[in-house]
């Protein structure tokens, strides 16, 4: 199981974080503080650090500059709420190996994730994805229900997509609020049931499972 340091300071963004990446299949440690950060991304246990640039003790920046100076080459996301070109460049030209801003969308984080470290043992089925006659295909962003096409809009086609990776596992509407509309998503909203309505009518209702009191399920 690929080993994921989470490098960041605010424990709600953490804990979302790890949830997330936990779902995925991938294994998660964290690092609340830049010293600890440093130690953890030398030890060559990991294989990506997700790197928050305001780090109390030394920042991310400089946490990024001694790994690099000192030959460690891990993959570094960096991920920050300073958005400016500067800091980019900075991060970038620091060795960072992508960079992105807060606030951010848990699904494009995840498959940024996927395109540095390989998502082979993530997902054993490729950029297809089947399930009880449903099939998604990523790379054509096409869906069919027992080989009939269904038009799904984006926010369908990424809320399908986390079903599909987790069938038959029970998923929060937090869950999906943070894969599919973002940490900043005001989780009050209920967004969720509609855009779970909104597939139902297209893939059928009866695939998807309302656990009360817990989330949804692909059956």
């Amino acid at each position: 199981m690929r080993h994921i340091l989470i490098a960041e300071d605010d424990p709600h963004i953490t804990s979302f974080l790890s949830r997330g990446l936990r779902a995925a299949g991938y294994e998660t440690t964290e690092a609340a503080d830049g010293e600890t950060a440093l130690l953890l991304s030398r030890s060559g246990s990991f294989d990506l650090v997700i790197l928050d640039i305001g780090l109390p003790g030394i920042d991310g920046f400089a946490v990024l500059s001694h790994l690099r100076g000192e030959g460690v080459t891990v993959p570094v996301i960096v991920l920050t709420a300073r958005d400016s070109v500067i800091d980019t460049v900075r991060g970038l030209e620091g060795g960072a190996n992508d960079y992105m801003s807060k606030p951010f969308q848990f699904a494009e984080l995840l498959a940024r994730v996927r395109l540095r470290i390989g998502d082979g043992e993530q997902r054993a089925t490729g950029p297809v994805l089947s399930h009880e006659g449903l099939t998604v295909d990523i790379r054509a962003r096409r869906v069919t229900v027992a080989d009939v096409a269904a038009d799904l809009t984006s926010r369908e086609f990424a809320l399908l997509e986390v079903f599909m990776e987790h069938p038959g596992q029970v998923l929060s509407r937090d869950q999906l609020i943070g894969h599919v509309w973002g940490l900043d998503f005001d989780p009050a909203s209920n967004v969720v049931d509609v855009y779970v309505r909104a597939l139902r009518g297209k893939i059928g209702a009866e695939r998807i499972e309302t656990v009360r009191g817990a989330g949804y399920r692909l059956r």
